[in-house]
């Protein structure tokens, strides 16, 4: 059990709910391949392959600062932003540890149907300003997840996956009719505002920024970076954070995990994230303590994702307990 609020139990292993709410199995590898409509995985793994190798400050460079600008813009304007205390003030019925464990399924899901880091991201922020504006049901959490992240496949990847799809990685506890349904509900709630930059837009830019010092390596970096990246997304406290702050305290906790005798934080870093130490500490710190298994340690589909040879085994990674205060000093 996940806490004595919640009806959920941690979908790992077992991957259920209780309380009748639905069952978050997940299909195996051989059904996923074997059943007609299904993701083509090698052509999505290749756009993935190709994406992570993508650096826009060299496709752009002319107005790369005026897109940027732009996004952090776009990241502050109050219809793309959920409420950092909706769970307080909107919902009766869902609790931050069941959106933890909502979240820490979707990982799975993400990773059963190989669906870009870009479709999650998008997934998680569109279940934070529903849940934002609309009081829900317990029993309708898994459907507003699997609903999400159909609006978020069908805009960003080349072949989603089918309302099928997502009805059979529910064990069929849902009826297309009612994930349509829950679209709709979605798009009306968002205002059709489906695009909108994500923790993984900024993170890109702040760690090939790192890499441009020799001492951080490229691959593994990255990789730290994408594991802090997708435990932020399990923490109902960092919804209060915005997506730069986010991605440029796990730029400085991935750099100080790697040199902890270096300041993490740099005045390039800083030109182009537009934040100081000083205002890095509290995200850092909640970074780490998830990093650490201090917060949400019982959900573990993003640290068993991250413990393979694929990831590196990123999520092994240790690094000292304590950050200097001196590196927060501005």
């Amino acid at each position: 059990m996940v806490g004595q609020d919640s009806h959920l139990q941690s979908p790992a292993k077992k991957r259920s709910l209780l309380d009748g709410i639905s069952n978050l199995s997940i299909p195996t590898a051989t059904d996923l391949d074997t059943e007609p409509g299904k993701v083509n995985c090698k052509a999505v793994r290749e756009i993935e392959a190709a994406a992570s190798k993508f650096d826009d400050s060299e496709m752009c460079d002319g107005y790369v600062t005026e897109i940027y600008d732009y996004l952090h813009n776009m990241e502050k304007e109050a219809k793309r932003r959920p409420l950092q205390d909706y769970i307080d003030k909107v919902q009766k019925d869902v609790t931050a540890n069941m959106r933890g464990v909502l979240v820490d399924w979707l990982v799975e899901v993400a990773e059963e149907y190989k669906l870009q880091s870009d479709t999650l991201y998008l997934s998680i922020t569109y279940i934070d300003r529903f849940l934002s504006l609309n009081p829900l049901n317990k029993q309708r959490l898994q459907l507003l997840g699997v609903s999400s992240m159909s609006i978020a496949s069908k805009f960003q990847e080349i072949n989603p996956p089918t309302l099928d799809d997502f009805c059979y990685i529910t064990d069929n506890t849902y009826k297309k009719e009612e994930l349509v349904k829950m679209e709709a509900d979605i798009l009306k709630s968002l205002q059709f505002e489906v695009s909108s930059p994500t923790i993984n837009t900024f993170l890109r830019r702040f760690s090939r920024i790192s890499e441009q010092e020799p001492e951080y390596p490229d691959l593994q970096f990255e990789l730290l970076g994408c594991y802090l990246a997708e435990l932020s997304l399990l923490d109902y406290g960092c919804v209060k954070f915005l997506p730069s702050m986010i991605a440029s305290s796990i730029v400085f906790l991935s750099r100080f995990m790697f040199h902890p005798d270096k300041h993490p934080w740099n005045a390039n870093l800083e030109k182009f994230s537009g934040y100081k130490p000083a205002d890095l500490q509290e995200c850092v710190l909640l970074i780490q303590d998830l990093q650490l298994g201090k917060r949400e340690g019982s959900l573990v589909a993003v640290r068993d994702k991250y413990n393979q040879h694929k990831f590196k085994y990123v999520g092994l990674m240790k690094g000292p307990l304590q950050i200097p205060n001196l590196y927060f000093e501005s």
